[in-house]
């Protein structure tokens, strides 16, 4: 029955490899990855593909599988980011865009991974509303942001880092015409390797799944947290577990960092939450 069940598991994820190959490619010869009905039909395809759970480890891919899963990943970024980008300019047409969020497509997954994230930190810390969080990689729709000012931590401000200076300029248009939201939440146009002091400040720093989209990048950015987050202070961070790691990157080690705990959403949330604890510095 073992060797049944492993032969099945094996073709299972044999299966699910040659599918994601397939749309990989289809994706990969489009003009464009701007919202599209050939684009929304594929990626749609995509996250229905991976979203099941599976046993595949995609850390112990081949080679060759480990390559179209890098320049996946990459696609996945750049058309999130054009999603995000088309949505928050049509919204941004609104004399109050705020009242128009439901619009976006994945509106109801981040209301679902809001509340997560918040039952997670009033786990973790004493005082959930924290002065400052900060969200590393905000991108033009900054929901995450949005979700918990408005629904959870009403008294908090939200520092929302991006390198994109266009996004950022999408995403204030938004907040702009809220009275409360506009006065806590502030952009910042900074690489957030060049934030050096102001990371001390902030007892919650959230890092977005797409910063760093291999792994050497995601561990320079980790470790450079490391060295100027405040001792105590948490780092919530994004990754995706089973064959939805075909959609995100898996999270690098965690040097400096003590890992409080793992949350792997069952349902359309794609994104898996890692909780740690930044350890004190050394004397």
């Amino acid at each position: 029955m073992g060797s049944l069940g492993s032969l099945s598991s094996c073709n299972e994820e044999e299966l699910l490899i040659q599918n994601i190959s397939e749309i990989y490619n289809n994706l990969s010869t489009l003009e464009s990855l701007k919202p599209s009905r050939d684009v929304n039909t594929l990626f749609t395809q995509l996250v229905q593909t991976c979203i099941p759970p599976s046993p595949i480890d995609v850390t112990k891919l081949s080679v060759t599988d480990q390559g179209i899963r890098s320049k996946l990943i990459r696609l996945c970024g750049e058309a999130e980011g054009l999603l995000e980008a088309h949505f928050s300019t049509l919204l941004g047409s609104y004399d109050i865009p705020l009242d128009h969020i439901k619009m976006f497509p994945y509106y109801t997954n981040y209301l679902k991974l809001g509340r997560l994230e918040y039952t997670i930190l009033s786990n973790y810390i004493t005082n959930p509303n924290s002065n400052h969080i900060a969200f590393i990689g905000s991108g033009p729709l900054p929901l995450t942001s949005i979700v918990l000012a408005s629904n959870h931590l009403k008294t908090t401000t939200f520092h929302n880092y991006d390198i994109d200076i266009s996004a950022n300029a999408l995403a204030s248009n938004l907040v702009s015409a809220d009275p409360d939201l506009s006065k806590r939440m502030l952009f910042h146009d900074t690489d957030i390797m060049d934030v050096t002091n102001g990371l001390y400040d902030y007892e919650v720093v959230f890092l977005a799944a797409l910063v760093g989209l291999n792994k050497e990048d995601k561990c320079k950015v980790i470790e450079h947290l490391a060295k100027h987050m405040a001792p105590g202070s948490l780092l919530m961070l994004r990754s995706a577990h089973g064959a939805r790691g075909f959609l995100y990157p898996e999270p690098s080690d965690l040097p400096g960092f003590e890992v409080l705990a793992v949350f792997h959403p069952m349902d359309e949330v794609i994104n898996s939450v890692i909780v740690a604890r930044k350890i004190k510095n050394k004397v």
